[in-house]
């Protein structure tokens, strides 16, 4: 598995090696052995999915102490931009954020640490995103960030020919204040 760093401290780009052979492919999404080997000693103990339709945007969200979440983020159907935010302030990168595109084809993984607020839209006609999280969701602890605040200008690469589609919940989310 090959693991590069983004320009976030939060963010890492994973890239599994492909065994391919006459019956088909195999490849390792996750093997704690290799991430910890790369500093990012992460378990994970709740397994999400979500299916979306084109024009989807989810996000900005997170889960506030104690109950972050790190997470492995993987496209099994489609193709997304997947989106995270630095929400350290600690961090040199604090209130960046780095895009990525993830899909079935280029089995990319987006490895989010605790202190990352993550989102993604949809550009293929449906999407099937599944991540991993190293903490049990606790609703009293969500938290996120609004999609489209201007102070972090996220290019979400939206078709300006597809209508965007947000909750209702995240369009009232909170604007970044930084610390």
């Amino acid at each position: 598995m090959k693991i590069e760093p983004t320009n976030l401290k939060c963010c890492y780009l994973l890239e599994p090696e492909i065994f391919s052979d006459s019956r088909g492919i195999f490849f390792e999404v996750y093997q704690h052995n290799k991430l910890k080997s790369a500093g990012l000693p992460h378990t994970f103990v709740q397994l999400n999915q979500s299916m979306s339709k084109q024009g989807v945007l989810r996000g900005l969200h997170f889960q506030k102490s104690p109950s972050q979440q790190a997470k492995l983020v993987r496209v099994i159907k489609g193709i997304i931009w997947d989106v995270a935010v630095d929400i350290d302030p600690e961090s040199s990168t604090y209130g960046q954020w780095v895009g990525m595109e993830l899909s079935e084809d280029n089995r990319r993984m987006a490895l989010l640490t605790e202190t990352a607020a993550h989102g993604f839209y949809v550009l293929s006609q449906h999407a099937v995103v599944e991540y991993l999280c190293s903490h049990s969701y606790v609703p009293t602890d969500e938290s996120g960030i609004r999609w489209d605040d201007p102070n972090l200008a996220i290019d979400w690469r939206l078709d300006p020919n597809i209508r965007t589609i947000v909750s209702e919940k995240d369009q009232v989310l909170p604007m970044f204040r930084p610390c």
